[in-house]
């Protein structure tokens, strides 16, 4: 007898072989799945223990079908009686292709019309429709002019397994796992001792699958082992009842054989929270060790040093969870730091971010995830053992393109050198778009410590668009190779950021999720920063000769900071002895840093306040005065807590406002980053004594971009 197994596109070749290995007398790979042939028998062995079919479909009919008449017709001419019982429901799955008929859902109901009207005729009682636990469900193809009506022997999908209760924004089909791990030959490697580790585990499918194929489960034990998958009455119970008791014999045995070998992290505790849940409801408790840690700091698994092994994961990648190649790369370096000589089987968005991961790939396969194209990757061994280079051997020569960006980066670092020195300039800008073909901003953050640590803030500006893709990611690749060469600083240093929208809206670099700060010294001032989380780092660069002028005017003064942001201000303020600071700002993230940063300064308490609120709003409504305001605003801003805000249109507005706060002789430093910005002078004269003072604000390492920001500085009239 022939029937036909269904799977996701990509594993046809896996489950005709798995079919076989089953015991099917032949499988031969189709679209979507693969046509078997076999007995009944084979077909419920196949239902209890395929792990990568979607369905098994045994026919019941098969016609010509030109139109939705000769549908009905071939339907009702079905013997329903002998497969429906009195009483059962039913519902049909329907696929469609072809002009004759167009609707899926229509050609269904047409043939669920069918199954009705032949069972009240024959038996006088009208089936039920249940489209979610039928009696028995149907399956209906459509296909150049012919209609195919089977039996679903499974009931429904077969990758759902029964153990999941909880899972992430965008799951792993339990079939699609079996995969990763088949390619990765995981029964292999568990049968020679090895280990199973998924750095960024979710809510643990592949873990959880790998635990139940390692312990030899059936995958459809759980689903369908305390009954019969479908009450169709062609369904020998018997013999899926001997199937089931021989699987729970061999559950049995594999639980008790099994080992501990199995590791899973993820940076989210609600998903470790859900994977532990899972493999609890899967009957793994206790077998796997879940621990909540990041990619980037990925450690060998305990016990499992020296031994062989297989790394698993399906990072994010589609629109929902924002593929970032940065990502990739972090777990590629993560992998061949903690386990090089292991296999992995990696399922990534593409073929782009799979070069991300800076593995070398020996085998690569097109996958889908439902509507997703993926690309799954097989490295063995994780890291190619390296030739060592004998000592008097040169390093690898950087490309041309690297080469030439390395050559202006240490001409940028030396025409700073003695400004640097001078100033102990610790945080600066290395490099801006000096070249144009790389376009990108390398800012340079050395942390305050014993031992200082040296990190790079790389921004890589949006190519034009008529630039391929592949072409900018080389360049940036280029980029990237010189920044770390000439500052001798490991991949994981190296914060890398964009703001260039990639494909299904996703950010191509888009930020890491971290939670990393670094303090850095600027001055007299501590301040800390976040170079992996944001766009920006919580510290401008270019605003450091007004911070450190702020620090300088501020003893025995009343500091106002509006639109505080992380506070940088009010600390150097706060450092420079401020009788008293205000920082207001509508985000409570930016004050609690800026809480932190005064803290790391050891200066706080209720001389040093903190407002949440619309700057603008509130400063109308303040009646306290100041000797020293530094009012730096956004460009615009539409938050939902405040009116919308737009720089050009509101600034003689927000420095009136501003102004009139200013006791006799205090001073207010308006500043702001809008390149097409204008001041309206006849305006602010009206109310007070302006004077442009960019140039003196603008630090040598920003002066080949002397328009980055505009600074004036107001005194209120007499």
């Amino acid at each position: 007898m022939k029937f036909f197994a269904s799977c996701g596109k990509g594993l046809e070749y896996l489950l005709a072989d798995e079919l076989v290995a089953l015991g099917c007398t032949r499988a031969t790979a189709a679209m979507a799945g693969a046509n078997v042939e076999g007995s009944a028998l084979d077909a419920q062995r196949a239902v209890l223990w395929s792990r990568l079919a979607s369905r098994v479909l045994w026919p019941i009919a098969e016609f010509d079908c030109p139109d939705e008449h000769a549908l009905y017709a071939g339907a009702a001419a079905i013997d329903w009686p002998q497969h429906l019982g009195q009483g059962d429901t039913v519902a049909v799955d329907a696929h469609v292709s072809g002009d004759a008929i167009t609707h899926a859902r229509y050609a269904a109901q047409r043939v669920k019309d069918a199954v009705v009207d032949v069972m009240r005729a024959r038996t006088g009682s009208r089936p039920d429709v249940d489209v979610e636990a039928p009696d028995l469900r149907l399956s209906l193809v459509v296909r150049k002019g012919r209609a195919i009506v089977s039996i679903d022997l499974g009931g429904g999908p077969m990758h759902r397994r029964g153990w999941r209760s909880k899972q992430g924004e965008a799951p792993l089909k339990e079939n699609l796992a079996a995969a990763v791990l088949m390619r990765g030959q995981w029964p292999k490697v568990y049968a020679e001792g090895g280990a199973l580790l998924d750095p960024m585990c979710g809510s643990g499918t592949l873990l959880i699958e790998g635990a139940l194929m390692a312990a030899d489960v059936a995958p459809g034990l759980q689903r369908h082992g305390n009954g019969v998958p479908t009450r169709w009455l062609g369904f020998d119970a018997s013999s899926w009842q001997q199937l089931v008791d021989a699987a729970r014999a061999r559950e049995a045995s594999g639980m008790n054989a099994l080992r501990p070998a199995f590791f899973g992290s993820d940076l989210d505790p609600h998903a470790i929270r859900a994977a532990q849940d899972n493999a609890v409801l899967a009957g793994l408790a206790g077998v796997i060790d879940w621990r909540v840690g990041d990619v980037r700091s990925l450690e060998a698994p305990n016990g499992a040093e020296g031994t062989a092994g297989l790394a698993v994961c399906n990072p994010p990648y589609d629109a929902r969870l924002a593929a970032d190649a940065a990502l990739y790369r972090a777990l590629g370096d993560g992998l061949k730091r903690t386990v090089p000589t292991w296999r992995a089987s990696l399922l990534c968005g593409d073929a782009e971010l799979a070069r991300a991961t800076g593995l070398r790939a020996g085998k690569k396969y097109q996958l889908f995830n439902g509507a997703i194209e993926c690309t799954l990757i097989v490295c063995d061994p994780v890291a190619t053992p390296q030739r060592e280079r004998a000592a008097d051997e040169p390093a690898p020569a950087l490309s041309e393109g690297a080469q030439m960006v390395a050559n202006r980066l240490r001409k940028n670092i030396r025409k700073l050198k003695s400004w640097r020195e001078r100033e102990h300039i610790s945080c600066y800008r290395a490099y801006d778009a000096d070249l144009p073909e790389y376009s990108a901003a390398i800012d340079v953050y050395v942390t305050d410590e014993a031992t200082p640590r040296t990190f790079l803030h790389v921004q890589e500006y949006a190519a034009p668009a008529d630039i391929p893709e592949a072409v900018q990611r080389k360049r940036l690749n280029e980029l990237l190779a010189a920044a770390r060469e000439v500052f001798a600083v490991p991949r994981e240093n190296v914060a890398l950021k964009t703001r260039a929208r990639g494909k299904g809206g996703s950010k191509y670099g888009q930020f890491d999720s971290r939670g990393e700060l670094v303090t850095v010294r600027e001055g007299d001032a501590r301040l800390r920063v976040n170079l992996f989380d944001y766009l920006d780092t919580g510290l401008f660069l270019d605003h450091r000769p007004m911070r450190l002028r702020i620090g300088a005017e501020a003893e025995d003064t009343r500091f106002l900071n509006l639109f505080g942001y992380t506070g940088a201000a009010t600390v150097h303020a706060a450092v420079g002895r401020a009788r008293a600071t205000t920082t207001v700002d509508l985000s409570a993230t930016y004050l609690e840093w800026c809480a932190d940063n005064l803290r790391e300064n050891n200066v706080g308490g209720t001389r040093h306040r903190l407002v949440q609120a619309d700057a603008l709003t509130w400063l109308e409504a303040d009646t306290q005065q100041y000797d020293l305001i530094f009012c730096d605003p956004p460009t615009f801003s539409n938050s939902k807590r405040a009116e919308d805000f737009d720089v050009q249109a509101e600034h003689v507005r927000l420095l009136r406002a501003s102004v009139e706060r200013l006791a006799v002789g205090g001073v207010l430093y308006f500043s702001n980053n809008f390149r097409r910005f204008r001041l309206d002078q006849a305006a602010i004269g009206e109310f007070a004594e302006c004077v442009d003072i960019s140039a003196q604000t603008i630090p040598p390492d920003f002066e080949r971009d002397a328009r980055i920001h505009r600074c004036w500085r107001l005194r209120r009239l007499a």
